[in-house]
């Protein structure tokens, strides 16, 4: 597993695709929350806290994670470089684990900068310090579990084409009804007592419910079992090729 985390994390930092990923993040949420007139500004809100990052966060994400996995195993596919690798002494598992944590750092060395901003927001606080710590600690962690389903999406996602392009469309389209279709259907309360169960399916509540501050073991067991189903689905796909 190790050398094909390895392997990944060279992949992304001996081309421009890592440092472009995490400067893409960087700058579209830096311009956003503190650049741009809007409802986003943190500096025109006129109260300090992270709401307005954290609700664009998940957003950019839907297409900036799959942009970093398409590439995961269609590559592989396109090449047929996946047949040298079935035949290492590794097992399926330890292959997609290594490529899911490959993808899944670059993501957290995209997040890792913009810890800055707790220190900011804890400075333009009125007094200096008022910051709801909680919240914003449970909402980074939410963030990272949100992310870590992203990526098994996308990894899953590279299966399905040996095109890159069409693993990437396929990523965004099942992160995004995953993350607000489920929301969307049950608004439109076209299915009476059930909108609620239907809710809860998709990912945007349980997000949201940690973003709160309240670490409910509920919202972290349903992001884990999210991301090792569309894991477990990745393995499926490989063995069947």
């Amino acid at each position: 597993m190790l050398p094909i985390l390895k392997k990944e994390l060279n992949s992304f930092f001996s081309s421009p695709i890592g440092y472009l990923v995490i400067a893409v993040y960087l700058v579209i949420n830096g311009l956003f929350l503190w650049v741009f007139n809007g409802d986003f500004n943190i500096l025109h809100a006129g109260f300090a806290d992270l709401n307005s990052y954290f609700f664009l966060a998940p957003w950019i994400f839907i297409f900036l994670i799959p942009a970093i996995t398409m590439r995961s195993f269609s590559d592989e596919f396109n090449t047929g470089t996946i047949e040298i690798l079935r035949t290492k002494p590794i097992t399926i598992w330890q292959l997609i684990i290594g490529k899911f944590l490959g993808s899944l750092c670059l993501v957290i060395l995209a997040i890792l900068p913009t810890l800055i901003y707790i220190y900011s927001i804890y400075q333009l606080g009125n007094p200096v310090g008022n910051i709801n710590f909680g919240t914003t600690i449970g909402s980074f962690l939410g963030l990272l579990f949100l992310a870590a389903t992203y990526t098994a999406i996308g990894v899953f996602s590279s299966t399905i084409s040996k095109n890159q392009i069409v693993s990437f469309l396929v990523a965004v389209f099942i992160s995004f009804f995953m993350y607000y279709g489920f929301e969307a259907l049950a608004s439109n309360n076209l299915f009476g007592s059930l909108d609620y169960t239907i809710q809860n399916i998709g990912m945007s509540t349980h997000f949201n419910s940690i973003s709160k501050g309240v670490i409910d073991t509920r919202d972290l067991i349903y992001f884990t079992s999210l991301a090792f189903l569309f894991l477990y689905f990745t393995k499926i796909r490989i063995n069947n090729a």
